[in-house]
C-alpha cells in the first residue's frame, strides 16, 4: 500500500476511534470541557460562589468519582426525570423561565413535533432502536419510563439540531416489551438560553439542568451512605453544606435536557416535564 494511503487509512481508523471513544463518554450529551453557567440551589441553604473552571465537570470524568458514585447518580438522575418528579423548585434541578407565548414559536414547535414523529415511528418497535444502537439506561431500575440513548446522537445534539434524530427515546414498560411515548433532546452543559430557544421555544418547554450534586466522601461505602443526604435526592445542596460532611460537591452534571411527547394532543402536553398520565 503506498505510503499516503497508509497514512490516509491510519488517520481515518484513528478518527473513527477518537470519536466512538468521544461518544461512550458523553451521558445525555454532557459534553466534556463545556462549562456549565453557575446555578444556585433554591431554599434556606445559601449557595457558595463556583468558578468557571470547576463546573465543566461530567459524570464520567469527575474527579473522586468512582463506578458506584456515577450508578447511583444516574440512578436517582432518572427517578428526577421521570413519573412526575419534576419540581423548577427542587434543589437539585434548574430549569429555564417559560417566555411569552406567540404564534410564530407555536409554529416552530408544532414544526418539531412533526419531524419527531416521522423520525420515531419505525422505533415503536423497540427492537429497531436496540439494532440502531439505542441502549436501555438502567433497564435493571423500576422506571415508569425509560430512556433509550444513543450516545452518537448525543455527540451530534452538541453541534447541530435534527428534529428526527434525539438523544434517547422514551418507552414505558409493558407486559410484552416497551411501548414508545416519546424522546428527548439533550444539549451541552454551556448552552445558552438563546441556544436552547432557537431549538425548543422557552414558551412552548422547559429545559432542565440537573445541579447542586453533593456525593459521599471518597471511599464511603456505597451500601452505607445515606441517600437522603448525599446524591440529587439529597438534601444536601450547597458546596458549604457538602464540605461540612467531607462530601464531593459538582454544581452541575450531564446536560441540558428536554422531553418531548409528541403523540398527545396539545401543546403543553407534548412539552410537558413528564409523561401525561391518564
Amino acid at each position: 500500500m503506498p505510503a499516503r494511503s497508509t497514512l490516509v487509512h491510519f488517520a481515518t481508523k484513528a478518527a473513527m476511534l477518537f470519536g466512538a471513544l468521544f461518544a461512550v463518554s458523553v451521558l445525555l450529551a454532557a459534553i466534556p470541557s463545556h462549562h456549565a453557567p453557575a446555578i444556585q440551589s433554591q431554599g434556606s441553604q445559601q449557595s457558595g460562589s463556583q468558578s468557571e473552571e470547576s463546573q465543566g465537570i461530567d459524570h464520567s470524568g469527575m474527579p473522586g468519582m468512582d463506578a458506584d458514585d456515577a450508578k447511583a447518580n444516574e440512578a436517582h438522575a432518572v427517578h428526577d426525570m421521570t413519573g412526575g418528579h419534576h419540581d423548577a423548585h427542587n434543589l437539585h434541578m434548574h430549569t429555564t423561565a417559560m417566555r411569552p407565548a406567540s404564534a410564530q414559536d407555536a409554529t416552530r414547535a408544532n414544526e418539531v413535533v412533526a419531524q419527531l414523529r416521522g423520525g420515531l415511528e419505525k422505533y415503536k418497535d423497540y427492537h429497531v432502536a436496540l439494532n440502531e444502537g439505542y441502549k436501555i439506561f438502567l433497564p435493571n431500575l423500576p422506571q415508569p419510563e425509560y430512556h433509550f440513548t444513543n450516545y452518537v446522537n448525543g455527540f451530534f445534539e452538541a453541534f447541530s439540531f435534527d428534529a428526527s434524530r434525539p438523544t434517547s427515546l422514551l418507552y414505558k414498560k409493558t407486559s410484552d416489551g416497551y411501548e414508545l411515548v416519546g424522546a428527548m433532546y439533550t444539549m451541552p452543559k454551556r448552552a445558552t438560553e438563546e441556544q436552547l430557544n432557537a431549538r425548543i421555544p422557552l414558551s412552548v418547554a422547559m429545559w432542565h439542568l440537573h445541579t447542586n450534586l453533593c456525593m459521599p466522601p471518597k471511599g464511603q461505602p456505597f451500601r452505607n451512605t445515606d441517600w437522603n443526604r448525599f446524591g440529587l435526592k439529597g438534601s444536601i445542596a450547597t458546596p458549604d453544606a457538602c464540605d461540612a460532611v467531607g462530601g464531593r460537591f459538582q454544581p452541575v452534571i450531564f446536560g441540558w435536557m428536554v422531553h418531548v411527547y409528541p403523540y398527545e394532543d396539545s401543546l403543553d402536553k407534548i412539552f410537558a416535564m413528564h409523561h401525561h398520565q391518564d
